[in-house]
């Protein structure tokens, strides 16, 4: 593996976890959204990661395969007089648990700054390499 295909790797990384970013964001912005555009309450997105080839040897990067909704149950709550209640009084609420979304946050900016450094690290390294023939 050159120290070229660092910079792909760390690229692709960048890439989809600026994705996740954007779905955590998305995710937090509807955490007490009774409705969505679709007229029913908000259900959680979460980023599915696949790793792809950034060039002919071994090395791998990631990429983002699919946005999915997530399958945990929604907030079900009693509340008649909510004008969003069905015909029994409860009303449904959007399935986002906020502390896991600011873990997947925390998680994601960290990732991003990981491969931030990395690519910091390997220009350097390239220009101390270029240093020494001069």
């Amino acid at each position: 593996m050159s120290l070229f295909s660092i910079f792909n790797i760390a690229g692709s990384s960048m890439a989809a976890q600026s994705q996740r970013l954007n779905v955590v964001a998305s995710n937090l912005a509807n955490a007490d959204s009774v409705t969505s555009s679709t007229g029913e309450a908000y259900r959680a997105r979460q980023v599915v990661f696949k790793t792809i080839d950034v060039d002919t040897t071994t090395a791998k990067g990631v990429k983002v395969a699919g946005v999915v909704h997530d399958p945990s149950p929604m907030k079900v709550t009693y509340d008649p007089k909510h004008p969003m209640a069905d015909e029994k009084g409860y009303v449904t609420s959007p399935n986002v648990n906020a502390i896991d979304e600011m873990v997947n946050m925390m998680s994601a900016s960290r990732s991003y700054q990981n491969s931030v450094d990395m690519m910091n690290t390997t220009k350097t390294l390239l220009q101390k390499t270029l240093s020494i023939g001069q």
